[in-house]
């Protein structure tokens, strides 16, 4: 865990944007997506990496064990969704980054 909270804010976030958009693939982008996966690749094995790939990232940052499932979970179920178009891309995004700040918030409170 980071000691600094300011700086381990930055690392969530910074995560984030490494992950979701520079990280992340034109295979992962397209085959984490129900609606447009690729044959022959299950899309949940595919979604359930990306979120893995997020929730270690979260995890391992705040020094929370249990934030790993948190994070994962909440960024499968929101990346569904959107693939879906339950909800739009700004939505995700708002979540995604809600996310980061309890985190954070709960990894500060728990020092």
């Amino acid at each position: 865990m980071m000691n600094d909270p300011a700086l381990m804010l930055i690392a969530l976030i910074g995560a984030h944007c490494l992950f979701d958009y520079a990280g992340q693939g034109d295979f992962m982008s397209k085959a984490k997506n129900r609606t447009t996966a690729i044959p022959g690749v299950p899309w949940q094995t595919v979604l359930a990496s990306h979120a893995a790939i997020h929730g270690a990232a979260a995890s391992l940052i705040t020094g929370v064990w249990w934030v790993f499932f948190a994070e994962a979970a909440i960024h499968f179920m929101t990346d569904d969704a959107k693939c879906q178009g339950r909800i739009s891309f700004n939505a995700d995004q708002a979540i995604h980054i809600g996310c980061k700040l309890a985190w954070w918030g709960l990894a500060i409170g728990l020092t």
